[in-house]
């Protein structure tokens, strides 16, 4: 795929840049680069007055599908969309706080949702006045999603959905307004059958509990939540009830497009930090740790083009060729230009930056050497650890080969979908 960038895009670029340059100052100047993994927590509310600018300028939604409409964002090409994710990282500009509206709900929607949902929903998430979190994960059902035991029972009465059950590892929960939420609609149905997706407001006191879960860093941006009859309404069930699958395994496809590269964007900030780090204390002179950080920049360099290579195609997406006739998904582009990328890309994907990203928190550490297990000389149990940059992506850095799908999970759908081999006992 030829990814260079033409004319247009770098009028674009300047435009962004010309945008960013005026607006991240004054009132968010204390939330720039916050926000990231391990820090979504910080400067929530920051953050969300950031977004509502963001969406008067209409820079949410880049990336939607316009077949519907136009929901108040910009139109924008594939290339057009890595120029701002590159404007972005550049600026320094407050980590995304609704990010998971935009990039995973939004294109979810118009691809599997009916006008109605579409225009009650998008507009919002665009003009930034609605936040969302993913309700999937369960306590016995994390990598194994089909597992999941929460359940949505239609009243007879009034034909809302009434939710019983648990979601774990929810990001920004105690914030969101909203949930996405894949539950069991058909008693006694199992695993990937009898599933829906349903959107549920989390404004509910008494029949959702939202419970932060402390992590290693001191910091609690996941969250447990408890459903106790929470309600979800009929015509915000998305895909027809028991079509919850598919629905939630397009949804998945897409939080690996675009936002892989911008992930890569931060990955190169922090790599480029750990090196600054190498050369002030002389670490760097240690053939053996400059190797590791020449291989972690290569390895980097090799992420980001593998990127770039299945980003225009639709090929990660499971659900593909099972959709309505005639609806597509949100990013698609035309044949022509796409490249070979298999089933498998988005599980390779994973792989590479998860490992990727352990090694530079372990490597971080070596660069430190003692100084690394060093905390603030204040520490208190009242208060989240205050940890350093590099001692936080450390810490945090050890879960990324478990959460959005563990590696051993990404290993049997390779080899089983994609090399045809046999699968394992069960």
């Amino acid at each position: 795929m030829d990814f260079s960038f033409g004319p247009e895009d770098e009028r674009f670029r300047a435009e962004a840049r010309a945008w960013f340059d005026a607006h991240p100052v004054g009132a968010y100047a204390d939330a720039t680069s916050r926000g990231g993994p391990g820090s979504e927590h910080e400067r929530v509310a920051t953050r969300r007055t950031w977004e509502r600018k963001l969406g008067a300028a209409g820079w949410i939604g880049l990336g939607w599908d316009r077949t519907y409409g136009d929901y108040g964002n910009r139109a924008a090409t594939l290339t057009q969309q890595v120029v701002w994710a590159e404007e972005y990282a550049r600026a320094g500009a407050p980590g995304r706080v609704g990010h998971i509206g935009e990039n995973l709900l939004a294109p979810t929607l118009i691809a599997y949702g009916d006008a109605a949902q579409r225009d009650r929903f998008l507009p919002a998430i665009a003009r930034g006045d609605e936040l969302w979190c993913q309700g999937y994960s369960e306590p016995d059902a994390g990598s194994d999603l089909a597992a999941l035991r929460t359940a949505a029972v239609r009243d007879p009465a009034d034909g809302t959905y009434r939710i019983t059950g648990q979601k774990i590892w929810t990001s920004l929960a105690q914030h969101a307004d909203w949930c996405f939420v894949l539950a069991r609609t058909e008693p006694g149905s199992q695993r990937h059958h009898g599933l829906s997706f349903l959107l549920v407001p989390m404004d509910q006191p008494g029949r959702i509990e939202v419970r932060p879960i402390r992590q290693m860093t001191g910091t609690a941006e996941f969250n447990e939540v408890f459903f106790d009859g929470a309600v979800a309404r009929a015509e915000h069930l998305v895909g027809g009830p028991g079509n919850g699958w598919r629905v939630a395994m397009g949804l998945l496809a897409w939080e690996r497009g675009v936002s892989t590269l911008v992930q890569q964007i931060g990955f190169a900030e922090e790599l480029d930090q750990v090196v600054r780090l190498a050369l002030e204390t002389g670490a760097a002179q240690d053939p053996v740790l400059r190797d590791r950080l020449v291989r972690q920049w290569a390895e980097l360099r090799t992420m980001r083009w593998n990127a770039l290579r299945t980003l225009g195609t639709a090929a990660g997406d499971p659900s593909a060729g099972d959709r309505p006739a005639g609806r597509k998904a949100a990013g698609d582009r035309p044949a022509a230009g796409r490249a070979a990328a298999g089933p498998g890309a988005p599980s390779v994907a994973k792989l590479l930056w998860g490992g990727w990203h352990q090694r530079l928190g372990e490597l971080a550490m070596q660069v430190r050497g003692a100084a690394a297990a060093l905390g603030p000389a204040d520490w208190s149990a009242d208060r989240p650890y205050e940890l350093d940059p590099l001692q936080r992506l450390f810490l945090f850095s050890r879960a990324d080969t478990i959460y959005g799908g563990s590696d051993e999970i990404q290993r049997n759908i390779i080899a089983e979908r994609v090399l045809g081999l046999p699968k394992e006992s069960r």
